[in-house]
């Protein structure tokens, strides 16, 4: 599986307007059900809330990678949002978030998911990448940049 795979281009919001997690991720939803990604706003940011209450999902590193199962969908669903002032996401290491990869899997699919947030988690963990994500100047550059360093790799 690559990153590519699942991120497409048109679901990258260089420039997030909220400052809260909990609108960012409203953010985020709102952009993916306006785009008809999703059946249901509410429900989808209502699992991704829920699951952030279990345990921020901020790996450090200025990495935020909220994820929910829904039961109407078929695919994976995912979207990179960016904000170069960063967010207090509750993150292990106590630094601000600054690339939010919101994902929804289908409940039916459970290793997809699992699948899918290890390969998210190994890229974004490369910080050379993430500081020319927060230099990049659009969604083109950014999903280029991810698409260099993508390779397909067994998790």
């Amino acid at each position: 599986m690559k990153v590519s795979d699942i991120l497409k281009e048109t679901c990258i919001v260089p420039e997030m307007k909220s400052r809260k997690k909990e609108e960012a991720i409203a953010e985020l939803v709102e952009y993916l059900w306006e785009q008809n990604l999703l059946p249901d706003r509410k429900e989808a940011e209502r699992v991704v809330l829920e699951r952030e209450k279990l345990g921020s999902t901020a790996i450090g590193e200025g990495i935020a990678i909220p994820h929910g199962k829904l039961k109407d969908i078929e695919n994976l669903i995912c979207i990179l949002g960016i904000t170069k002032e960063g967010i207090d996401f509750d993150s292990i290491d106590g630094k601000p978030v600054h690339l939010i990869f919101l994902m929804f899997a289908p409940e039916h699919k459970i290793s997809l998911h699992l699948e899918a947030l290890s390969k998210v988690s190994r890229i974004l963990r490369n910080n050379l990448l993430v500081e020319k994500i927060l230099k990049a100047k659009d969604r083109g550059e950014i999903y280029a940049l991810i698409g260099e360093e993508d390779f397909d790799a067994k998790v």
